[in-house]
């Protein structure tokens, strides 16, 4: 049919043309470069120093969906560590704890992944990805997870336990929060039926009461929550620290500051949650990929006080450098930048005990103003002394 001077094209023929068309371009392209004619473009390995440059000073983070508070705390790493060419951090959304340490484990170049504490004895226990203690070591404890439990407001239900039975999203399907559902129902003895949808999903599956829960282990304020409102018909249910959690979870609360949409001012929402930790693949020592690490290391160790403050996510208020993980090992240059740190703050503390007693009589009792005064000269008098 003609109209207006011109064929009117249906909708799909319209859409048949342009990824005809497109197939056209990007196959002369490829016909090109196979042939190398002038419109070709060099393979990566002939991008020469520049290149060579990018990728030895670049590590790759795994982390989760944009909605998760994973992939907020890396890009708040690539925020403050990039440093043009020189260092870079490449955040890679990921699928969540449990397919970021398969990730580490086996993805080429993937060097670090966020997780959650309580699944790498889950894989060492299963087995599942073959033996990691050697392949698999920590950088840091990082902050806790807690776990949000949605339901309709009307539903009647009120705990878990009401939960037996019914479908229930346990969310993505590998994620950290599937895995760790899955262990909390199985030690309290709950056998809901799962089903795997990202959150936004499954809030729309709520309101036409086609599954009875929702859940996400995130650090607070987790992104998907905050969109919620208890006007929506949503609430959120509290989470008690039973027995059997108590070996793996730690009692915690959400309030109405985490989630103003949900939770009424002053009431506060009882539940569990678990740790988060960086962990990164035990490349040789000496190795390129190990020296990446390393130098992860150097970058972001020192500087963890400019994470802890605005406008980087508040669970980095929560980090903890010196924080164990049981059972696992370290990365060996993260535990040696440790050790150099305490050797320098025992040194530091006998330094400014000689200061004190330079200038304060041992009769004299200090003020914390004061002795905070008397700690910044002394940090002068350090520097000026090392310049000698």
């Amino acid at each position: 049919m003609w109209h207006g001077g011109g064929p009117r094209l249906r909708p799909w023929t319209f859409l048949f043309s342009l990824v005809f068309a497109t197939l056209l371009v990007f196959g002369d392209s490829a016909l090109a470069q196979r042939r190398g004619g002038a419109g070709s473009v060099p393979n990566k390995p002939q991008l020469g120093a520049i290149g060579e440059a990018l990728n030895a000073n670049t590590i790759a983070i795994v982390s989760g969906n944009p909605n998760a508070t994973y992939m907020t705390i890396a890009y708040d790493l690539s925020a403050v560590l990039d440093d043009g060419d020189e260092f870079r951090i490449l955040p890679v959304i990921g699928k969540g704890g449990g397919q970021n340490i398969k990730d580490v484990r086996f993805l080429k170049g993937i060097d670090l992944g966020i997780t959650q504490s309580n699944l790498l004895p889950y894989f060492k226990r299963t087995n599942e990805i073959g033996v990691i203690d050697d392949k698999i070591v920590y950088i840091a404890k990082l902050f806790n997870e807690e776990m949000h439990l949605i339901v309709r407001a009307d539903s009647g239900i009120k705990s878990l336990a009401d939960l037996h039975g019914r479908k229930v999203n346990f969310s993505d399907l590998g994620s950290g929060t599937q895995l760790s559902t899955r262990d909390i129902f199985e030690k309290l003895g709950i056998h809901p039926e799962e089903v795997n949808m990202g959150q936004a999903d499954a809030f729309e599956a709520l309101k036409r009461g086609q599954i009875a829960a929702t859940i996400l282990i995130a650090g607070k304020p987790a992104g998907a929550m905050a969109k919620l409102k208890a006007q929506d018909g949503f609430r959120i249910l509290p989470v008690a620290f039973d027995k059997p959690l108590q070996t793996d979870y730690l009692p915690t609360t959400l309030t109405s500051e985490d989630y103003p949409g949900l939770i009424a001012p002053g009431e506060r929402v009882e539940t569990v949650a678990v740790s988060a930790v960086l962990i990164a693949f035990n490349w040789p020592k000496g190795s390129d990929r190990y020296r990446r690490t390393q130098a992860f290391v150097d970058h972001f160790f020192p500087r963890l006080a400019e994470f802890q403050k605005p406008p980087r996510h508040p669970k980095w208020r929560e980090a903890n450098l010196a924080a164990v993980l049981p059972g696992w090992k370290r990365f060996e240059g993260a535990e040696e930048w440790l050790r150099n740190r305490d050797k320098v703050a025992d040194t530091e503390r006998q330094q400014f005990g000689a200061f004190l007693a330079q200038r304060v009589s041992n009769n004299v009792s200090l003020t914390s103003e004061e002795r905070d005064r008397l700690f910044q000269e002394f940090l002068t008098w350090s520097k000026a002394r090392e310049r000698r």
